[in-house]
């Protein structure tokens, strides 16, 4: 660009394409100044200036180091370090640490990435599309990411629990594709209410859908790092959770999902006769009172005998207290109680990236990439509603039909 002087001359300006660029090159400039003002701190006088014959420190400038590229959000810079020379004592930059390559936001952003179903060999392309071709990347350092996440991961899994109060739970296993693997492979997920209504993963372990000691040794696990009873656990009715809660957790009210229950009913009624089939099983979770339930079951299972859908008719019977549990909770809450869309919905993503690829010879291999990006997702999570319920919940209040009662109005109603 150019522009006219009052002498009639031009005088020449940067010209910048974009304004990603001029932002990078005023990031650039700021920390190299604030690389030599440290120096400047250090040394305790400026670059130009001498040393008093009696300054105690001793050290002096040297010249810089090779040019090194850091990556930021805002892209790729490149910096030189001001060596020092001289002192008793090795200096390192507390601005920038002697092997950094790249901000904590981008090691970040690569679960992110991951979550939205960009697979792993395209991460080099579409981080330096963000970051510049100049971008400090390779496999090698995509895969020395994934595996400090393991170690991530691993304390992650050892961290207490003691300071968390949790209300409500939701476990459920989700089969990841991993190509070796002879038999169905899973990964087992617990998440858990808070008394503030928020929601957070308390664990995820590789292992056995409907196996008993696989869930067993997550719960125990669990209740070992000072983990509370909570006060209702929803789970798919297939799980060897129920015998594992029933071990570690007995005074945890049980309520299986109703997703799960429909599909398995549906499964036993003719294609044709679905459609009205699945209209009469939703209303069910969805009526006022649990006696209106039972009413739209019994409506129900004479429709099935009528049309010779026996099966159908006796499985909504099946295990059909743990179906309505969630009326002994608040009316409010009903809708996080139903089902185990709590897990479901997260992994969601995490499902079609391991199916697609089918990138793990071992669903091991995956439990750690599979916990980042859940953590990104974990950011999303909705709170409950009606949060300020939570705390009397779980100081044990009683609910009949999602009302609060009274001890001596329970002692009636029973």
């Amino acid at each position: 660009m150019e522009k006219e002087t009052t002498e009639g001359t031009t005088e020449s300006t940067p010209t910048w394409a974009t304004l990603e660029a001029f932002a990078r090159k005023g990031i650039q400039e700021l920390l190299q100044r604030v690389l030599e003002e440290e120096i400047t701190e250090l040394l305790g006088r400026e670059k130009s200036e001498r040393k008093s014959p009696v300054d105690e420190q001793s050290g002096y400038r040297n010249g810089y180091g090779k040019p090194r590229r850091l990556s930021m959000l805002a892209g790729t810079i490149s910096v030189r370090r001001p060596r020092v020379r001289g002192l008793d004592e090795r200096f390192e930059s507390r601005i920038l640490p002697a092997f950094k390559r790249r901000t904590e936001q981008i090691a970040e952003l690569l679960p992110e990435l991951y979550l939205h179903g960009l697979a792993e060999g395209d991460f080099d392309l579409a981080l330096r599309g963000l970051l510049g071709e100049g971008a400090p990347l390779s496999a090698s350092s995509v895969a020395r990411l994934k595996t400090s996440w393991q170690a991530e991961y691993e304390e992650w899994r050892r961290r207490p629990l003691g300071d968390l109060e949790v209300v409500y739970l939701w476990a459920d296993g989700i089969y990841v594709k991993a190509g070796l693997e002879k038999e169905k492979a899973a990964v087992l997920v617990v998440i858990g209410a808070l008394s503030d209504g928020t929601k957070v993963i308390l664990a995820l372990e590789s292992g056995h859908r409907e196996s008993t000691e696989s869930w067993a040794g997550i719960l125990r696990d669990l209740k070992r790092r000072a983990l509370n009873a909570p006060r209702c656990v929803v789970a798919d009715g297939n799980l060897g959770i129920w015998a594992a809660l029933a071990q570690v957790f007995p005074e945890a009210a049980e309520q299986r999902c109703w997703n799960h229950r429909i599909v398995n009913v549906l499964d036993r009624i003719s294609k044709k006769a679905q459609p009205q089939a699945r209209l009469m099983l939703k209303a069910m979770p969805y009526a006022e009172t649990r006696e209106e339930a039972e009413r739209q079951k019994g409506k129900f299972q004479a429709w099935c005998e009528k049309r010779g859908f026996r099966d159908a008719a006796r499985l909504i019977d099946v295990d059909w207290e743990r179906m309505v549990t969630f009326y002994s909770f608040p009316k409010e809450h009903w809708k996080h109680l139903r089902t185990s869309n709590v897990v479901e919905s997260p992994f969601a993503a995490v499902r079609l990236r391991t199916t697609a690829a089918k990138r793990y010879k071992r669903v091991e291999c995956a439990t750690a990439v599979i916990w980042k990006t859940l953590l990104v997702a974990e950011k999303n999570f909705r709170r409950l509603d009606h949060p300020e319920l939570l705390s009397e919940v779980a100081e044990g209040a009683t609910y009949v039909n999602g009302v609060r009662v009274r001890r001596n109005e329970a002692e009636e109603a029973a």
